[in-house]
């Protein structure tokens, strides 16, 4: 049998990942000189908190080679095979952990770590249709094919309320040129060949520009695959994801509308108020 893994940014809920059996490796998330694990002993509330009252960023860390061991460890122990994703390699080393980790337990032949090239659920949607065919019987190898067509039909964006985030964090590319002054501005950013850039920019408030960057992407989304899309948000208004779920319905194309909350690493970068439609491409 081959299981699923991925580390804590691909941001799928607890109910997605019983639902289809993926495991997660949770990434490390400090706060001064105190360090947790993401989704597991901080949340994005207690987050936000501590870098309101201290006026910094927290700090986010990579999966250690031993993380990964203790997780790897018991599933090679019963006979399972392994894929396992990773953030993209151009924002984390944490694929490179999981690799070195493979390498270190004589196990390269059991796994294949993927380049998911991604963040948030963008990852995730590859993540469930590795479940799927791994729940099917296919192999690693098959697995791994198909997930490297798909990798280039994935959609994923979102807008910010606020650039403080990604700008301490160094992220994303162009950030830096939009900020100091120009903070009322909602850029949208795109996941393009593993890397974060800067794409449309909007003005007003941010249930309007939320609607308008999604109705900007009609014509994208008609021609989406119909299984699932995925709006993720980093703490935004009910009503809004609400608004957001009710326009994406009457589309009618999905099969499923699935709603998120996005984890303590990917919100420590992009900040409250953020919501991204993440999609693949037909």
């Amino acid at each position: 049998m081959v299981r699923i893994l991925c580390d804590s940014t691909c941001d799928l809920s607890a109910e997605l990942t019983e639902r289809y059996g993926i495991v997660i490796l949770p990434l490390h998330v400090s706060l001064g000189d105190k360090e947790y694990l993401d989704g597991v002993d901080i949340f994005p509330e207690d987050l936000y908190r501590w870098s309101d009252e201290n006026k910094s960023t927290p700090k986010t860390s990579a999966v250690s080679m031993e993380d990964v061991a203790a997780v790897f460890g018991p599933i090679l122990e019963s006979g399972d095979e392994i894929v396992c994703f990773s953030i993209s390699d151009s924002m984390s080393s944490t694929g490179s952990c999981m690799r070195m980790a493979a390498q270190d337990m004589d196990a390269e032949d059991k796994v294949t770590v993927i380049d998911s090239a991604n963040l948030s659920t963008g990852i995730g949607l590859l993540l469930i249709e590795a479940a799927i065919m791994a729940r099917q019987g296919r192999s690693r190898e098959e697995i791994r094919e198909w997930v490297e067509k798909l990798k280039p039909s994935v959609r994923a964006s979102f807008v910010v309320d606020t650039l403080t985030y990604l700008y301490r964090g160094g992220r994303c590319t162009g950030v830096s040129a939009l900020a100091g002054g120009m903070l009322r501005i909602h850029p949208k950013i795109l996941v393009e060949q593993g890397a974060m850039t800067v794409g449309k920019k909007y003005r007003g408030k941010l249930n309007k520009v939320i609607m308008s960057y999604v109705k900007d992407m009609e014509e994208d989304l008609k021609k989406a695959r119909k299984e699932r899309v995925f709006i993720t948000h980093s703490g935004v208004n009910d009503e809004i994801v609400e608004e957001v779920k009710d326009y994406l319905t009457k589309l009618n194309v999905f099969d499923e509308i699935l709603v998120t909350r996005a984890g303590s690493v990917v919100s420590s970068h992009c900040g409250p108020g953020t919501l991204g439609v993440l999609f693949i491409a037909d």
